[in-house]
C-alpha cells in the first residue's frame, strides 16, 4: 500500500505490522508535536527529555549540513527514524528514499518533513525491499551497529556491508556515524550507548546483546573487506548525535580546542577524569582519532568484487 502525508510518499508494501524499534509511548508525544504547524525551539524550551531533544533537535543537522553533496544526487537513508537528518538530505539531493522498521518513527518524519516533493519512506525491514534502482550515497547513521539483530547470518557485519553495497552505484558513497568502542567518554566511565553497562564495549561486548560498536582499526578493515576504499574519517564531537564540532584527519583539534563537558542527557553517568584534561593529552601526543568518542566515515563502493 502507498499513500501520501504531505508531499511524502509512504510506502507500507513491507510493512508487517508490527514496530521492532521503539522508544516507546513518547513516540506517540511526539508524533502529535509535528504534525501541523510546529516550532521545533518553542517544544524543546518547554521539553527537555531525551526522546525528544535527539529526535527533533536542530544540532542533529550539523551532522551532514556541512557536507558538498554532488547536484542532482540520489539517497538512500537507511534507518531514517524520526527523521533527525532526513531533512537536510532532503535540502541538498535530488531524490531520497528512507526505509525505517517502524511505522510510528517513519510517520513522524513523514509529518515533519511533509512539505518535503523528492521524498519516499519505506516502512519496513531493509533486508526484505526489492530495489529497481542504486543510490549516488547510502547512509547508515545509527545503524550499523544493530546489523546483529536484524542481519542473522554468521558475519552480519560484514554480510549487512557487502548487501550494501549492491545498493550503491559505481564509485558511490557510504556514509556511517557510529560510536567509537575506544572513545574516550567509556574510558571515563561512561555507560555503553546501546546496552547501557559499563565498560561494554571496552571489554569486547562480551554480553552478545546484538549489538557493537567498532574501533577506528576494526572499522577500516570492516569496510576493505566489504570492498570499499578511500576511506574518510571525521570525528563529531562531543558525538555524532549531537555534534557541535567536528574535526578530520587533515584538521584536528589543537590542545584547549575541545568543548570541555561530555553531556549525558539521557541516564546518570559517573565519571572518573575530566575529559577534556585528557583528551589534552591525547592531542598533544597525537592519538584524538583513536579516542574520538564517535566516527563519520565516507566510502566509496569498490567496483571490483568484495573481498
Amino acid at each position: 500500500m502507498k499513500t501520501k502525508i504531505g508531499n511524502v510518499l509512504m510506502n507500507y508494501e513491507y510493512y508487517h505490522g508490527e514496530d521492532l524499534y521503539s522508544d516507546g509511548d513518547i513516540e506517540n508525544e511526539i508524533l502529535e508535536m509535528v504534525k501541523g504547524d510546529f516550532n521545533v525551539h518553542e517544544i524543546l524550551s518547554k521539553d527537555d527529555r531525551w526522546p525528544v531533544l535527539y529526535h527533533l533537535s536542530p544540532y542533529r543537522y550539523n551532522l551532514l549540513d556541512w557536507y558538498p553533496f554532488k547536484e542532482g544526487s540520489s539517497v538512500l537513508e537507511i534507518g531514517a527514524g524520526c527523521g533527525g537528518i532526513t531533512g537536510v538530505i532532503c535540502d541538498k539531493n535530488e531524490r531520497v528514499v528512507a526505509v525505517e522498521l517502524s511505522k510510528k518513527r517513519a510517520e513522524i518524519n513523514a509529518y515533519r518533513n511533509s512539505d518535503k516533493k523528492n521524498l519516499e519512506i519505506i516502512v519496513g525491514n531493509l533486508n526484505e525491499v526489492q530495489f529497481d534502482e542504486k543510490f549516488d550515497y547510502i547512509t547508515l547513521i545509527g545503524v550499523l551497529e544493530y546489523a546483529g539483530k536484524f542481519t542473522k547470518t554468521a558475519e552480519p557485519y560484514l554480510d549487512f556491508l557487502k548487501s550494501i553495497k549492491e545498493l550503491l552505484k559505481p564509485g558511490g558513497v557510504l556514509i556511517i556515524a557510529i560510536e567509537n568502542k575506544l572513545g574516550l567518554k567509556y574510558w571515563a566511565g561512561r555507560k555503553e550507548d546501546h546496552t547501557g553497562i559499563q565498560f561494554e564495549g571496552l571489554e569486547g561486548y562480551i554480553s552478545n546483546k546484538g549489538v557493537k560498536t567498532f574501533g577506528k582499526t576494526d572499522l577500516i578493515n570492516l569496510l576493505g573487506t566489504a570492498g570499499f576504499q578511500n576511506s574518510q574519517f571525521y570525528y563529531p564531537m562531543p558525538d555524532y548525535k549531537l555534534p557541535t564540532q567536528i574535526f578530520s584527519d587533515s584538521c584536528l583539534p589543537k590542545v584547549g580546542e575541545l568543548d570541555k563537558v561530555t553531556p549525558s542527557y539521557d541516564t546518570k553517568q559517573i565519571v572518573c577524569f575530566e575529559e577534556y584534561l585528557v583528551f589534552n593529552n591525547i592531542i598533544q601526543n597525537g592519538y584524538f582519532d583513536l579516542f574520538a568518542n564517535s566516527f563519520l566515515v565516507f566510502t566509496e563502493n569498490h567496483e571490483g568484487a568484495a573481498k
